[in-house]
Formats: structure tokens, sequence, C-alpha cells
């Protein structure tokens, strides 16, 4: 059952008088429990479509539903996890997983019990009473993922979520989301720039092309993860080493050079 869906979505955006098209036709569709990360050229319209999905933008032609209702503002059965932690810096850790659990009234005995069990999780434990500038930024993120799973939603959505973190804190981060993503599976759009990451965590990858966007090609990555037992090897690097993600690594990144714009060295 598809709990994602964008059908023939287009967006436009009016700028100095003039219109640009960002997205054409997206026709889409993320399945319940499914981890689909969205890979493309800079600009190429993928945090717009995370934003559509989370309520924050609207399309200007077609329709973006999640569980079969059209999306029109943001909603307790979608969580958004950005790069830029977006933590309250006046609330300790516990008061900023806390927070979206006051707003939807969930009683006190019910908030401790998943607070506890998502700080413990991330591996908080000790931290509950510390300030956003006093961790890491590899601490901020694991607040942040947090009190997205706190609230229990039926839909993810990730904004390249570690893309301002170091590459030793990236890498552990994925493992955690991994293994967090086996303990509580959850519906998960993520939007990446790096290939390697949305090969090691998605079940398939959509890879985009450049502005306008539109989907230039699907992969699984299931069927290649199960096929390898990939699940089943402890570390990133040697998951990396496996014949079938080199070759999606490669693949993808083939597609995207050739979505490269003629001038653009990145």
């Amino acid at each position: 059952m598809a709990i994602i869906r964008f059908e023939h979505v287009d967006r436009v955006f009016h700028q100095n008088g003039q219109d640009f098209t960002a997205l054409k036709d997206i026709n889409l569709e993320v399945k319940d429990r499914e981890f689909v990360a969205i890979v493309g050229p800079s600009g190429c319209g993928k945090t717009t479509c995370m934003r559509m999905a989370a309520g924050l933008e609207h399309p200007t032609g077609g329709t973006v539903s999640v569980d079969g209702v059209v999306v029109r503002a943001p909603g307790p059965d979608r969580a958004v996890v950005f790069q830029q932690f977006a933590l309250f810096p006046w609330k300790t850790v516990w008061d900023n997983v806390e927070f979206g659990l006051l707003s939807l009234g969930i009683a006190e005995a019910e908030r401790r019990r998943r607070i506890e069990h998502y700080i413990g999780l991330m591996g908080l434990h000790g931290y509950e009473r510390a300030y956003p500038h006093q961790l890491s930024g590899g601490m901020q993120q694991r607040v942040a993922i947090a009190r997205a799973y706190v609230l229990d939603p039926k839909v993810l959505l990730m904004d390249e979520p570690f893309g301002a973190l170091d590459a030793q804190t990236r890498v552990v981060m994925q493992e955690e989301l991994v293994r967090l993503a086996r303990q509580h599976p959850r519906t998960v759009l993520f939007i990446t720039h790096a290939v390697e990451e949305a090969v090691y965590l998605a079940d398939r990858i959509v890879v985009m092309s450049r502005r306008p966007g539109t989907l230039r090609e699907i992969l699984d990555v299931k069927s290649a993860r199960q096929a390898e037992r990939w699940d089943e090897i402890e570390r990133i690097e040697d998951v990396m080493d496996q014949p079938t993600f080199v070759h999606l690594r490669t693949h993808v990144w083939k597609l995207l050079r050739e979505q490269q714009a003629p001038g653009d060295t990145h």
C-alpha cells in the first residue's frame, strides 16, 4: 500500500517577475514502511518534494497525499528532521524531545515512557538536562531524531539530516539510523546529496534530473541488500565493498554525471 503519493506534481516558483519550473510531472509512490532516498543535482527540487510531503509547500499542479489524504498542512502523522538540527536552544534535551508530545496532549506517564525509550535508544542517557550548545553536532542530531520518533509518526521526512556532520560522525549516524529503522520501521522519505549514503540506507533510490526536476530513474536496493545479506554485516565500510553496492553506487554516479549542467563543477 502506498503511504506517500505524488501524482503529476508540478512546482512553479515566481521570482523577480518571472516563473520558473522547479518540478515537472512527478509521479512517485512510497510504500508502507519503505525507505526511499532521493538524489539529484543541486537545485533539482529534492527538498521541495520533501517540503510538499510535509505540508510546508504546495504543488502548483497535481497532488501530494499521505495515507490517502491530500496534504494541505503539517500534521502529527509526519515528522521532519532537517539538516540544521532545529532544536530549541533554551530547552534541555529532555524538553526538546518532549515538545511535540505536549502539543499533542499526551498524558505525562506516556510522555515519560516514550521519552525515556528514545533517549536510551539514541544513546542520550546522561544528557537529559544538557542544552544544545553543550552537545556535539552528532549528539544534537540524535536529539532531533529522537524528537521525531517519539511522536510515533506514520511518515518520517529527512532533509539531508547528516549533511552538517563530519565524515566520521556521519558514518556512525548512518549505522544508528539503520539500527533504528530495523527496530522501529517507518515510512521514510530521505533527501541526500551523498550517493553512498543513499545506497546504504534506502530500499529504493530515486534519481532526479536537473531542473526542471523529473524522475530520471528508480533503483531497487532492497533486493541487493537481501541477496548479499548486508544486514548481517556490522560495519558500513564492509557493506560498501559488496559487489552490488559498488555497482549501484557507480550506476547512480553515472546518472548524476549525465545530469551535470555545462560549467557545473560540483
